[in-house]
């Protein structure tokens, strides 16, 4: 094998294909990417055997071959390398010699024999969307996946596909956050589980353009992402996912508009009072034309009101201040909406269209 390409352009390939490659595994050749050179491309390739990524890198090909190398090795060689041409030669014994400006490097490499490489995936059930909307559909509810193996299906995202919309579901057992959003067409009926990490590591390598779009292909068992020059493929999470229309309601007793911003940082205000280890709730008041929020720990205490448009009864509520402030993060609007029913009882924030919803479930707490 023996090619020739730019700096840059290695750096960049490598850094997709690098979110396949495992913290820790027992398979040596998982901590590999390799470099396939075949006709008229360079593919670079990682798979953890539950994501797998390839793309496709500018150069010039010299020789064909295909080749096995350590992936943080060879990405830290590569990052340190003076910007120019990086040529690329692997020899019959399977070392592989780095060449650039008069930094010179020999390091041990493999055959591909043993790597896992993706299988082909029979394109059927898919969509197209923008790289902007599913960039931000991640970011508005990947927040609330649960990091909790035990519950496996809580680790994923509910991808459901209806007609010509897209519904998002996350949750955690705490809270659970729903996007929707119109595709530009209409598709066959899908429902699937895709994982948070697969999720998160695809909104780092999309662009978020959006006249840029996303392929999106579904079988039994996988699900790949089609963009530019890469294609990710994931295993789905097996298991049917809660349902969650049986804990949606429309039902309130007390409604409020608030301004966004004003609450998300007088509750930022109130985790000042908090050491790591607390679970001390944000207390929220709200009487009249204003909303209240306390904290009490051991640090000591704060209280402060802010504006806000009340409609029905008054209310004592506590929250888990993260969750309030994860939600109210990721919303693009000014202002927003909560509707409560009782102390007990789920809170709401939603639009007036449902485009989102975000349920989080309120805290005890002694007065």
């Amino acid at each position: 094998m023996n090619i020739i390409c730019d700096k840059s352009n290695l750096i960049d390939g490598i850094n997709i294909v690098m979110k396949a490659i495992p913290s820790k595994t027992t398979m040596e050749i998982l901590e590999c990417v390799v470099i396939e050179v075949k006709e008229d491309h360079i593919r670079l390739i990682a798979n953890d055997l539950q994501i797998g990524i390839e793309t496709l890198i500018q150069g010039e090909i010299k020789q064909e071959g295909s080749v096995a190398i350590g992936a943080k090795v060879f990405f830290e060689i590569v990052r340190k390398l003076p910007n120019d041409q990086v040529h690329i030669s692997v020899d019959e014994t399977y070392h592989m010699n780095i060449t650039c400006g008069k930094a010179k490097f020999n390091i041990a490499a493999r055959p591909t024999d043993e790597f896992p490489f993706l299988p082909n995936i029979v394109k059927e059930k898919n969509i197209k969307i923008s790289q902007f909307t599913l960039k931000d559909v991640i970011r508005q509810t990947v927040f609330s996946v649960s990091d909790n193996e035990n519950s496996k299906v809580m680790t994923g995202e509910l991808f459901e596909i209806h007609g010509s919309e897209l519904k998002v579901v996350s949750l955690d057992g705490h809270r659970i956050s729903i996007r929707k959003v119109p595709l530009k067409e209409s598709y066959e009926d899908v429902s699937v589980i895709i994982p948070g990490k697969t999720l998160i590591e695809i909104s780092k390598i999309i662009n978020g353009g959006m006249e840029d779009e996303v392929e999106i292909y579904f079988t039994d068992k996988h699900v790949l992402f089609v963009f530019e020059d890469t294609l990710v493929l994931s295993r789905l999470i097996e298991g049917e996912y809660y349902k969650i229309d049986k804990m949606l309601s429309s039902d309130y007793e007390t409604k409020i508009r608030v301004n966004k911003k004003q609450m998300l940082e007088c509750i930022d205000r109130t985790t000042l009072l908090l050491k790591e280890s607390d679970k001390k709730p944000v207390i929220i008041d709200v009487k009249d034309d204003r909303m209240g929020f306390a904290m009490n720990s051991s640090i000591g205490s704060m209280d402060e009101d802010i504006d806000a448009e009340k409609e029905g009864k008054d209310i004592l509520i506590g929250f888990n201040p993260r969750f309030l402030m994860d939600a109210l993060r990721v919303i693009d609007e000014e202002e927003i909406t909560m509707y409560m029913i009782n102390p007990k009882a789920p809170c709401f924030i939603r639009d007036q269209e449902e485009s989102y919803i975000y349920l989080i479930l309120p805290v005890n707490f002694n007065v």
